[in-house]
């Protein structure tokens, strides 16, 4: 539910109005084929976890597989990620409000969500838990309700309220066929889609505070792909058969727009609220999620001593504050460009969700390595046709990368420029911690074996 919490947010609920302005029907593609390399990412980390279970996850994994570097690296960027993506997050919040209270300026609402977020990450993990379960059960059932009533707009051909518009597949073909903008719309918002799968690799960092994680993951990550296929495959396919693309705006849900012009009492209204439910239960998950990570790389000295302090609740409350801290900046660009902060959060955020998938995949492809030679032992739930799929997900998220680079949208071109200036940083820092451990005597390169490994 945690992983379903996260990966169903704002790159559904709000993202998917913006991509069907832009790539039209054809968004669907898109959806289908980063799904696909989503399912392959979470067989991977399955594998991993079942080898050594612990609540750095792919960190550890990548510094055990990889190197060192590859752990302090790819720990800072799923930082960069979930810090980006909880701006994207309470900037999402922020939108939905002002559907009832215009007069707020963006910002303060922006303020407001991450007050009660961080409150609830500082209280108890038991808490976070709990409410995580709840939001992302209620964020699964207005989808849920979204399809049956979809399905049942389009198998019987009904008008859509007073919109003029009649809900069937004539809506895939009849405003521009099926690639409206061309077929190069569909590749250019893979990036988004992707970020929109960002959240479901949480499994593997809640396997480390969960009893008996070698029962548990294999079932939680079977079941959370083909959820989240149902979900985000089809509820874009509905959205594309209930109204035309071109009836989708990027300011306003989907789900919204659709419930709005059905013209039942109050069911937009309804529909929003679910859907800020949806923004804060992702914040949240990514509050959660950078506390442990920041806590996994500060007890190796690569990140801020601060960071690894844990309060008598097991809250590791220094890496929680430290994001807080970046959600801060997000306020500020909800009051600085409004318009654009939730598009410029989404596509830095999608450097780290790449990273982050990419580390996986080729940590996944080292432990085979090793299987090979004898030196570790494969468990039974294995990443299906290894090590030629890790390959193929690879050189897909690398393509989207290349994508990036071609885009004429500046908000994206923002992002590419700033993937040299992390790069820069990143190995700045490392070789600072690099230096220090060479004056300390300390090689830092080995990660902890057995039951210990999970104790972060």
């Amino acid at each position: 539910m945690i992983a379903i919490g996260g990966a169903i947010g704002v790159g559904l609920f709000l993202g998917v109005g913006g991509r069907l302005q832009f790539a039209g029907p054809g968004l669907m593609l898109s959806y289908a084929i980063s799904g696909i390399a989503a399912f392959f990412v979470m067989r991977a980390l399955g594998e991993l976890v079942m080898h050594r279970p612990t609540a750095g996850s792919f960190v550890e994994y990548a510094r055990e597989f990889v190197g060192p570097w590859a752990g302090y690296a790819s720990g800072w960027m799923f930082w960069v990620n979930w810090a980006m993506t909880g701006i994207a997050e309470i900037t999402a919040a922020a939108l939905y409000v002002e559907r009832w209270l215009p007069d707020v300026p963006q910002w303060i609402t922006a303020l407001v969500a991450l007050a009660v977020l961080l409150s609830v990450n500082l209280l108890s993990v038991k808490l976070f838990g709990e409410m995580e379960f709840w939001f992302a059960l209620v964020k699964a059932l207005a989808i849920i309700a979204f399809l049956f009533v979809g399905l049942a707009l389009v198998l019987t051909s009904s008008e859509v309220g007073d919109t003029g518009h009649r809900a069937g597949l004539h809506n895939l073909t009849d405003h521009g066929g099926f690639f409206p903008q061309g077929f190069p719309a569909v590749l250019m918002v893979l990036q988004g889609v992707v970020f929109a799968f960002a959240a479901i690799e949480m499994v593997g960092i809640a396997a480390g505070e969960t009893d008996n994680p070698r029962k548990v993951v294999p079932k939680a990550i079977n079941s959370v792909v083909w959820r989240i296929a149902f979900f985000y495959i089809g509820s874009v396919l509905l959205l594309t058969l209930v109204l035309p693309w071109t009836v989708y705006r990027s300011d306003e849900s989907p789900f919204v727009t659709v419930f709005s012009a059905i013209g039942l009492p109050a069911a937009g209204d309804v529909m929003n609220a679910v859907v800020l439910t949806a923004a804060l239960s992702s914040c949240n998950s990514g509050l959660y999620s950078t506390g442990r990570i920041l806590r996994s790389l500060a007890n190796r000295g690569e990140a801020p001593a601060f960071t690894a302090r844990m309060s008598s609740r097991h809250v590791p409350y220094g890496g929680i504050l430290f994001t807080a801290v970046i959600y801060l900046f997000g306020v500020f660009l909800n009051y600085w460009v409004p318009k654009d902060a939730f598009d410029i959060a989404v596509n830095v955020a999608s450097l780290g969700v790449i990273t982050t998938w990419m580390t996986l995949l080729y940590s996944q492809i080292r432990f085979r390595r090793k299987a090979r030679r004898g030196e570790v032992a494969v468990p039974a739930f294995r990443m299906p046709g290894a090590p030629v799929t890790g390959w193929l997900t690879l050189a897909f998220l690398v393509g989207v990368l290349v994508l990036m680079v071609f885009s004429d949208d500046w908000k994206q071109q923002v992002s590419v420029a700033i993937a040299p200036v992390l790069a820069v940083v990143l190995g700045g820092g490392w070789w600072i911690i690099s230096r220090r451990r060479a004056r300390a005597g300390v090689a830092g390169a080995t990660p902890p074996a057995g039951p210990a490994a999970t104790e972060s």
